[in-house]
């Protein structure tokens, strides 16, 4: 009773002071939780990681498929018979092979043995089938990437339950480590419904790696990579791995409150500034893309059929205001490409075109020699006016932004434009064939990729197709929509290693800038940023990037 009375007598105090003074009454105590700390439970088996677009397929042997993304899931969940190794060359996965060697030379023969406990995540075998359905797929689809080395096989043949596979070459092929990367399931993927179009479209239906694919939301912007739990190989580290999208402001943000642990986004020089704002909590590397933004002039177009006429629109073009178009003055403008053929991450690179600006007079010039009139300002000749069809595939910013560009300096030089942007998956099945149709494809700003063998990207960039007995010639089989019979002897001897490389590309690299065909732009890449919560996040091997190594990604608890 004591104890009430005096509990009542000090809650009376209280408020008598409180309200029978003039002292305004006491400030409210609250909890706010600082923005920059989190707001949610860490969970150490989970890692966020901010990307700029899910948009796209998801086939990383299509053109129309090139992304970041693509790249990320293929390393974390499709088996490649050779990997990127530190050094950049070939290494043989041993994760699903046994060997993988050249067993005879007449006919050139490679012998592949698998590993018996190798499987996809619904229990069939990785074996011969899903080799034989690469080889069809990407020997005969229109719009593959590194197509030429799958032309060049003559055979497969399997034995003992198809955990051995003999490919046989029609020629020698030193470039076959590049071969029979990202295997898909045939099992499943060969009668899917759309046919190769369709194949990897929005799912992975099953996964050979070290992770399966547990959502994939483009309406929210999210990828769910979970752990696969019928790996054969020792298990990944993370239980899972998010990709979310976002803006630049909603990535860095993420990431200074830890809701996001990485980030994989090209910069541009505003987004550099805000990472910088982030100080020691986050490292920051720039992470080259196997893909070279380029300009294409396609002499498969009419109007472009004539040299002069594409010389002039490379002579009007300026790069470099291309460039900044596409990278925003980012890291990846660093990366200015100049050569036909390699990359400016790749072994051996050196610049080989001219590195000059825009040069009017020239352009004037040969538009005359091709027979043109400048009058009231617009190119003409007695057909009609010089109009041309700029394409980009759709969905991509930064191509959008450097056909705007474009279009604006060859109107400014009395050049006609129209720019389309079709879906990508559309653009490349239908080139070099877009040339027949009612808006033939003139220029294109499109990623080349860039092959793990330069020999086979420099056959499939400008390299004939063969074509069967009463066809009247090689075609063009690229999407350049270029064919040269004169060269294609010293590309086939590139390819077959009858001829170095180095003494193919200082043959080949002068003719191909005098055919004025391609203006490569800048090798595309993405920023790696990583929280010091986050271990073993690296660049990666050259062009396979950080999900090469997803497996041994680990975060602190706290």
């Amino acid at each position: 009773m004591r104890k009430s009375r005096w509990v009542l007598a000090a809650s009376t105090a209280v408020v008598c002071l409180t309200s029978c003074t003039n002292a305004p009454p006491p400030p409210l105590v609250t909890t706010e939780v600082a923005q920059t700390a989190p707001t949610r439970p860490v969970n150490p088996g989970e890692a966020v990681v901010g990307v700029d677009s899910v948009a796209g397929g998801l086939n990383p042997h299509k053109l129309s498929d090139q992304s970041m993304v693509t790249t990320a899931l293929a390393q974390a969940m499709l088996p490649s018979v050779f990997r990127t190794g530190p050094d950049g060359t070939p290494q043989l996965d041993q994760t699903l092979m046994l060997s993988a060697q050249v067993t005879n030379t007449e006919p050139y023969t490679v012998t592949y043995r698998l590993r018996p406990e190798a499987s996809w995540s619904d229990a069939a075998p990785i074996a011969a089938e899903d080799f034989v359905y690469l080889w069809e797929r990407l020997r005969d689809e229109p719009g593959v990437i590194d197509g030429m080395g799958y032309r060049l096989i003559s055979n497969i043949s399997a034995r003992e339950a198809g955990r051995v596979v003999e490919v046989t070459f029609a020629k020698p092929y030193p470039g076959w480590r590049s071969l029979f990367s990202s295997l898909l399931p045939a099992h499943l993927v060969k009668d899917s419904p759309g046919g190769w179009a369709n194949v990897l479209a929005d799912n992975y239906p099953v996964t050979g790696g070290p992770f399966s694919l547990r959502l994939l939301d483009r309406v929210r912007g999210e990828v769910i990579l979970e752990r696969n739990d019928r790996y054969w190989d020792p298990p990944a580290a993370l239980d899972r791995i998010v990709l979310r999208r976002g803006d630049l402001n909603g990535i860095t943000g993420a990431l200074r409150t830890a809701h996001n642990q990485l980030a994989l986004t090209a910069l541009g020089a505003q987004g550099v500034t805000q990472v910088a704002g982030l100080g020691a909590s986050v490292t920051h590397k720039t992470v080259p893309r196997p893909s070279v933004a380029t300009v294409l002039l396609r002499p498969v177009s009419p109007a472009m059929a004539d040299v002069r006429v594409r010389s002039a629109i490379a002579a009007i073009i300026d790069r470099g205001a291309l460039v900044k178009a596409g990278t925003g003055g980012g890291p990846q403008s660093a990366l200015t490409a100049n050569a036909q053929v390699l990359a400016p991450g790749a072994a051996g690179y050196a610049a080989t075109g001219p590195n000059t600006g825009p040069d009017p007079a020239l352009a004037e010039r040969l538009l005359t020699e091709a027979g043109y009139l400048k009058t009231a300002g617009t190119w003409t000749s007695t057909n009609a006016v010089l109009n041309l069809v700029i394409a980009v595939p759709a969905d991509r910013p930064a191509y959008a932004a450097m056909a705007a560009e474009l279009r604006k300096q060859l109107t400014a030089a009395g050049i006609t434009v129209k720019v389309v942007s079709p879906p990508g998956a559309e653009l490349f099945t239908t080139l070099p064939a877009a040339a027949t149709a009612k808006d033939p494809v003139d220029l294109l700003i499109a990623p080349l990729p860039v092959s793990q063998d330069p020999a086979t990207a420099l056959a499939t960039r400008f390299g004939c197709a063969s074509t069967s007995d009463d066809a009247p010639g090689p075609i063009a089989a690229n999407p350049v929509g270029f064919c040269d019979p004169t060269i294609q002897a010293t590309i086939d001897s590139a390819v077959t290693g009858e001829v170095p490389l180095a003494s193919a590309l200082a043959a080949l690299e002068p003719v191909l800038w005098n055919r004025a065909l391609t203006l490569p732009l800048y090798q595309e890449a993405d920023d790696l940023i990583v929280r010091t919560d986050m271990t073993g996040v690296t660049a990666g091997p050259p062009l396979a990037g950080p999900f090469a190594g997803a497996a041994t990604w680990r975060r602190a608890a706290k």
